[in-house]
């Protein structure tokens, strides 16, 4: 199943996505929510979309999509989790994962705006393969760790590198400005990706490629990734864990290079589709 959410920012309604064409399924469920994967969403949307797939409404064409998932509790990510990506940016292979949190409030749809920070000179792009999950995870063991695994999503982990690497502390001061997590368009259900260890994924700044590698050049693989993080936290069905962007972002260029107003990011996944934001200064509401 491909799993959206759509409407007006704030006010999303949950729906499907089947054979290119969106339904609204809010007849039916009520979000995509922690309580909607702990108390068995998933196997009873698939049984409402067996019974009454006939009796869905179609979304109407060009209504926004949010984020698949709503708000989760915590959106973790893996930093210089791809060993091309490590080199680029002159750092060494991690040993054990690196983890960041981007804020929930960074929490954007996949084709709305990227608002550049107030007084930001670095903002970049990360294109990632973030995974859901779907049931409570502590102390897991990586031979299980597949079975907490709700499904698959497009990430943007949109990035300030002066707040993240010159200011001093950790990096999530670079990571969790608003808009900085556009998730989607789909949450993708694992039984649809044969290998997500075997994935496209690629980046487009103004129509140019930036970023066009495989996740199997993961550093860390998910399996390993669900039990260790979950060894130092406690994942909520619905929490989101990006595992990493690979080699092609605008720090590792010689200059780097930067995101600015007007600049349009595409990009994708294989099975997981494609998204596009274009980048807005700030502008004080």
């Amino acid at each position: 199943m491909k799993l959206i959410r759509f409407g007006e920012m704030g006010k999303e309604k949950p729906g499907v996505h089947i054979d290119g064409v969106n339904y609204d399924v809010s007849g039916f469920i009520k979000d995509y929510d922690e309580s909607f994967f702990a108390n068995g969403g998933l196997p009873h949307l698939a049984w409402m979309l067996h019974q009454h797939k006939d009796m869905l409404r179609k979304v109407p064409d060009g209504e926004r999509l949010g984020s698949p998932v709503a708000r989760p509790s915590k959106i973790v990510c893996i930093g210089l989790n791809y060993a091309k990506h490590a080199k680029e940016t002159n750092a060494p292979i991690p040993k054990e994962p690196i983890i960041f949190f981007k804020s929930t409030t960074s929490l954007n749809g996949p084709d709305d705006t990227i608002t550049i920070p107030k007084n930001s000179v670095k903002t970049d792009w990360e294109v990632e393969l973030a995974f859901v999950i779907e049931k409570k995870a502590s102390y897991v063991e990586e031979h299980e760790a597949m079975d907490y695994v709700a499904g698959y999503a497009l990430h943007n982990d949109v990035s300030e590198r002066e707040f993240q690497l010159e200011r001093g502390g950790t990096w999530d001061k670079g990571k969790g400005c608003d808009t900085f997590a556009p998730i989607g368009p789909w949450l993708v259900t694992k039984d649809e990706i044969t290998d997500p260890h075997n994935l496209r994924l690629w980046l487009k700044v103004n129509d140019t490629i930036m970023q066009d590698s495989n996740t199997d050049d993961l550093i860390f693989n998910i399996p390993f990734l669900v039990s260790y993080i979950s060894r130092f936290m406690t994942l909520l069905p619905g929490d989101i864990i990006s595992t990493g962007t690979p080699a092609g972002v605008g720090l590792g260029f010689n200059p780097p290079v930067y995101l600015k107003a007007g600049d349009v990011v595409e990009l994708g996944i294989d099975g997981l589709g494609t998204s596009k934001q274009t980048c807005v200064a700030y502008a004080k509401n």
